[in-house]
């Protein structure tokens, strides 16, 4: 064995779903304004009863369940969040618990935005190096409880969800290397600071970066997978804003591929946002067993992460 693969994944979302209309009423904006500016048309939100950990849970399990795997397989859980309210237990060890998975290194990492990506990779050299024989990766985040709900241009973009893969030893490798790293200088530009935490952003900041300095960045994860853009059957980028996705997949190049546009029903649920859409496109058949996607993950710290991974 000298490479890993996702074997299975799976998402989950609150019941709750909170239309444009329903922010209108507790915001100055409107349905019109926040498709023009962000594309989202609804977003799911958690209630005060179902924390991080439980919203993981649930994706967890059913890529479990997909995957034919018991929770004493598992060897290693990683849940990427930026919403956890507890620094100890973290919510890898609340999710294996939750899951009953026995003995299992748990380790949660803050990544914002980014976090799947860094997981997914994180999981993949373990796999590689021999620590781990299997691996739940997870991405989480309740995104609702760090919301302004009286500023406007941040309350409209977030949704909660989670959506997790397992990865395990395979003989030919169908995670690609992950191409990683981050603009320091910038790392304020996407924030969940004070107390109670709270999320902003620098949102044209973001926007001019990701459209202007991201595409080639991802070109590069497709080369190291040893592939061009226009091989790629899928594009998941991370679901922030339908105007950074579309041209940002565009100048990517990836002229053949369906491209992930989950923003538009889930809104910004930051970790759980690639896992979530990816899920989905595997879950809807429009990607395939064996496809070469392309995961890309930005955000906080300004971070990013991406490879091309097989679909399972």
């Amino acid at each position: 064995m000298n490479g890993s693969r996702i074997a299975a994944v799976g998402h989950y979302q609150p019941a709750k779903v909170l239309t444009n209309e329903d922010l209108a009423g507790l915001v100055d904006t409107s349905d019109e304004w926040i498709r023009s500016r962000v594309g989202i048309r609804t977003r799911h939100i958690a209630g005060p009863d179902e924390p991080v950990d439980e919203l993981a849970a649930h994706a967890a399990a059913k890529a479990l369940a997909a995957a034919g795997l018991a929770p004493a397989d598992i060897d290693l859980v990683l849940v990427a969040t930026s919403t956890a309210v507890d620094r100890s237990p973290n919510m890898a060890a609340r999710v294996a618990a939750r899951l009953g998975i026995p003995q299992a290194a748990t380790m949660d990492l803050n990544v914002v935005c980014a976090g799947f990506t860094h997981a997914l990779a994180t999981a993949d050299h373990a796999v590689r190096a021999g620590g781990a024989s299997r691996v739940l990766v997870i991405g989480a985040d309740k995104m609702s409880e760090v919301a302004d709900w009286s500023d406007r241009s941040t309350c409209v973009l977030v949704g909660d969800g989670a959506g997790a893969a397992v990865v395990e030893a395979a003989g030919e490798p169908a995670i690609g290397p992950v191409l990683w790293g981050s603009v320091p200088e910038m790392g304020n530009a996407v924030r969940i600071e004070g107390s109670p935490p709270r999320f902003a952003q620098e949102g044209q900041s973001v926007y001019r970066w990701a459209t202007t300095q991201l595409p080639p960045i991802a070109r590069r994860a497709c080369e190291r997978a040893g592939l061009e853009p226009a091989d790629l059957a899928g594009v998941v980028l991370h679901q922030a804003n339908l105007r950074i996705i579309e041209p940002l997949a565009e100048k990517i190049g990836a002229v053949n591929a369906v491209v992930a546009r989950d923003v538009t029903e889930s809104g910004n649920t930051s970790a759980a946002s690639i896992p979530l859409a990816f899920s989905k496109l595997v879950e809807q058949g429009v990607v395939v067993t064996g496809d070469p996607v392309l995961l890309f993950g930005f955000g906080g710290n300004l971070s990013y992460a991406g490879q091309v991974v097989r679909c399972p």
